[in-house]
């Protein structure tokens, strides 16, 4: 009796538990309306953290963190820089030059402001010192700030300090991109590289092939009694003003492997006013430049004919007439050893053949890069002057970088 009661009690507990773990159809729909409110709260939850997560993406970006980032990527720096060795011994009463140099050092900054507005510079110390006194040789020079902006489709247009378009090393000298351990002496004495001026300059393409520079800048001066153009350049640092010059070029390099280029140079007056009387001076240059393979040749003339109405000093004899010329074939024997030979003659004094100014040299030697942009110098120079001027024979080594 006992027992029967007992199970017929487990029996009831069952039916119990079984009837309560089962939930009507108004149960069911109660649950239902409360899980789809708090889905409709989790929701609201989550477009309100995604508005919290945008707002903050947006604070983030008007950060200053972000302002230096995006300053950061619109900004470059580069540079270049070359050290020279010289062991050469002097003939015609010149004395020995045994030196080491740290010749320049080369810091360039530029920025993006827009897609069509870009600013550039470049920074350059010489001979590693500068300063007063005969121990510091050194100077310290802005060759380049300008602001170029691209006005229309393959045309651009520059204002500020830049390099004049002329010759092949004026506007590219990075050590890395020529060979000899000196810059050559033509571009150096004649043209007068590295120049530049202040002004405003445009360039573009005219045809396929074909692109133009013209630019309006300051100018050179030249006094009496220092006939050589180079020691004109003013190099824009309170420069006289009195008289402007203009250089205009034209390049073709419609086949692969070639460029020829023109330049022409005009100034009013080398004298700035100064004198009584005006000097005009006119510099004309052109040059070639062909690359097969490993094989390439560069060749250069360059002229300036001077107005001679007071270029009639004992000092400024000839003067009116300076010019030169080079001829450079150079081989790539491997992707880093090449080796080169320049034939280099020049004058500045060419107008008066009464006067022995003709100077000439030839170098030989071997550039070794050890990355596309650093490389190693030897080169032998043999020159031949005049016995009034100096003239030092011997080897030269370098080693050069730009990044």
């Amino acid at each position: 009796m006992k027992k029967s009661l007992l199970a017929l009690a487990l029996a009831g507990l069952y039916a119990s538990s079984a009837s309560a773990a089962t939930p009507t159809v108004e149960e069911m729909w109660q649950m239902i309306q409360q899980q789809q409110a708090e889905i409709s709260r989790l929701k609201g939850d989550q477009k309100a953290t995604d508005a919290k997560v945008e707002a903050t993406a947006e604070t983030i970006e008007n950060s200053s963190i972000a302002s230096v980032a995006e300053w950061v990527n619109k900004t470059t720096v580069g540079g270049y820089g070359e050290m020279h060795i010289n062991q050469l011994e002097g003939q015609n009463g010149a004395s020995d030059k045994n030196e080491i140099d740290l010749h320049r050092f080369v810091l360039m900054f530029g920025h993006q402001f827009t897609d069509d507005v870009r600013f550039f510079s470049e920074f350059e110390i010489e001979h590693s010192l500068a300063g007063d006194g005969s121990d510091k040789p050194g100077e310290v020079e802005v060759e380049q700030a300008y602001i170029e902006w691209d006005y229309a489709e393959n045309h651009s247009a520059k204002a500020g300090v830049f390099l004049v378009p002329v010759g092949i090393m004026n506007e590219t000298h990075e050590p890395d991109t020529f060979y000899g351990t000196e810059r050559n002496p033509v571009e150096k004495n004649i043209i007068p590289s590295t120049w530049w001026e202040g002004g405003v300059a445009s360039s573009g393409e005219i045809a396929e092939g074909w692109s133009y520079d013209l630019a309006l800048h300051s100018g050179l001066y030249i006094e009496a009694g220092d006939f050589k153009v180079r020691g004109g350049r003013q190099k824009v640092a309170e420069a006289k003003a009195e008289d402007g010059a203009l250089t205009g070029r034209i390049k073709y390099t419609g086949i692969q492997g070639l460029e020829l280029a023109a330049t022409v140079n005009h100034q009013s007056d080398v004298h700035q006013g100064t004198s009584a009387s005006t000097v005009d001076a006119t510099l004309l240059e052109a040059h070639a430049i062909y690359q097969t393979g490993p094989f390439t040749v560069k060749a250069l003339y360059a002229m300036w004919d001077l107005d001679d109405a007071i270029l009639t000093t004992s000092g400024d004899a000839g003067s009116d007439e300076q010019e030169g010329f080079y001829i450079e074939p150079s081989y790539k024997l491997t992707e880093k050893l090449g080796i080169f030979a320049r034939y280099n003659q020049w004058d500045n004094q060419a107008g008066d053949s009464t006067v022995d100014s003709e100077l000439k040299q030839i170098d030989v030697g071997l550039n070794y890069w050890l990355t596309p942009t650093v490389v190693l110098k030897a080169d032998y120079q043999d020159q031949d002057a005049p016995t009034t001027f100096t003239e030092r024979d011997g080897l030269n080594l370098g080693v050069g970088w730009s990044f």
